[in-house]
């Protein structure tokens, strides 16, 4: 583990542990109370300085400037390595474990701390830890703002937006989403990866707050962008990397021209476009929707779906159902339902993309007019979604689950559904909240 303290401290420690004087350790090239300074922290070493006092003390100059000798570094880089891929696997608990190792075991590599902190605050968002995601993001927020020259703001403010939106927090999601996809569209970007996963926040942000029109637009103006082609866009990041870097905005640069090499080695830039036609088919997808607009958003999924894999596969899938139930196939949308249910039921855990595409099963179910069976799969959710906590997301899944309690004509659990919704959103049912559950169920 690295020496805790000061390099004063480890100075002094090494010294009275070779039973040195300051004199002697000093020698000849320099004074006993240059070396106090030194071990009081009143004075900061040169590099020419450490490397001397290192071979006088028999140890690394990275030990004493750094608290951490090299082997140990190298331990620690791997090991932050490990946990970008446990990340990148899925498996967000270990990588939990270990970026906070990384972050608990050294103080004086500022560079693999942020690395780790990032990674952590990924970790914790994947977790569903959002409280806490929120505060190491904001920090990491902060001191970019505060070190625009060192640390880029952009990567930060794409997770942030999620993480506020997943809370409920829409006012904070669109300014965060808008400051990120204004600077993206200032640089050029607005065909890559990072416009396409902070426009997947907005759009989906926009229909929360009910603004359909706007979340079309903005499907539309991304969409567009997402034509551009891979090689000119590689451009497009190294011009937007110089451009930064003149600005003075030295992380934002680093972080672009990252992107670009990322890009050149494939990245991820197929996935993020993906999963932005899955969320601009949702724009097209609202109850009444038209057969038209069914059928263009069936054609946005059906392109997404080769790039897709996991959860986000099962999101397209549950969108390829609703389109075809309002192009008027609902036996071929039971199946596409049933897939996705097949495809999750390795995972042990219950998900909200499991339970809805379970309520997907049964609106396809309903219009069909196999009521029972549609009543059963509904009921079997009303249970897996009682053990979930309480959040945005559950509210919205309540709320679905109501509507089709309605449709398939349960009243009664119709009702209780609409209550657990409003319970979801951090409203508690009582007689004032009455009204509101009456006009739910009339919607």
């Amino acid at each position: 583990m690295p020496s805790q303290g000061s390099v004063g401290e480890r100075v002094r420690n090494l010294r009275l542990s070779k039973h040195l004087s300051q004199a002697q350790l000093a020698g000849t090239e320099l004074s006993d109370s240059y070396i106090s300074l030194i071990e009081s922290g009143k004075r900061t070493p040169t590099p020419a300085v450490v490397r001397l006092l290192a071979s006088r003390l028999g140890c690394l100059p990275e030990y004493l400037s750094e608290g951490i000798e090299p082997e140990e570094r190298l331990h620690l880089q791997v090991r932050a390595r490990h946990a970008e891929l446990a990340l990148l696997s899925g498996d967000s608990r270990q990588a939990l474990e270990w970026f906070t190792e990384i972050i608990d075991a050294v103080d004086n590599d500022p560079d693999l701390v942020k690395r780790a902190r990032w990674g952590r605050a990924q970790a914790l968002e994947s977790l569903g830890r959002g409280e806490e995601a929120i505060k190491a993001l904001e920090e990491l927020r902060e001191e970019a703002g505060r070190d625009r020259g060192r640390a880029g703001w952009l990567p930060v403010i794409v997770v942030l937006a999620r993480c506020y939106r997943a809370a409920g927090d829409l006012g904070r999601t669109t300014a965060l989403g808008e400051s990120a996809l204004n600077r993206l569209a200032d640089l050029g970007l607005l065909g890559g990866e990072d416009a396409a996963e902070v426009g997947r926040t907005l759009i989906a942000t926009y229909l929360d707050r009910g603004d359909p029109a706007q979340a079309r637009d903005l499907a539309e103006r991304l969409l567009a962008a997402a034509e551009t082609d891979p090689a000119a866009m590689i451009s497009a990041y190294m011009d937007a990397s110089r451009r930064a870097l003149d600005e003075g905005e030295g992380g934002e640069s680093l972080y672009l021209a990252e992107q670009a090499l990322a890009l050149h080695a494939g990245g991820d830039l197929a996935k993020a476009q993906a999963r932005l036609r899955v969320m601009s088919a949702r724009t097209l997808l609202p109850a009444n929707a038209s057969p038209v607009a069914a059928g263009k958003a069936l054609d946005l999924l059906h392109a997404a779906e080769p790039a897709l894999s996991g959860t986000d596969a099962a999101e397209c899938l549950i969108e390829m159902a609703r389109s075809k139930v309002l192009l008027g196939e609902p036996k071929s949308a039971v199946t596409t339902a049933q897939r996705v249910l097949t495809d999750l039921a390795a995972k042990a855990e219950i998900s909200v993309t499991g339970i809805r595409a379970r309520l997907m099963l049964a609106q396809a179910l309903v219009a069909t007019g196999e009521r029972t069976e549609a009543l059963d799969a509904l009921r079997t959710t009303r249970d897996e979604l009682a053990g979930l906590p309480t959040s945005r997301a559950t509210a919205r899944v309540w709320r679905e689950l109501g509507d089709l309690f309605g449709t398939a004509e349960d009243t009664g659990a119709m009702m209780d559904a609409y209550r657990k919704a409003l319970e979801s959103a951090g409203l508690r049912s009582s007689p004032q909240h009455s009204d509101i559950v009456v006009d739910l169920g009339r919607r």
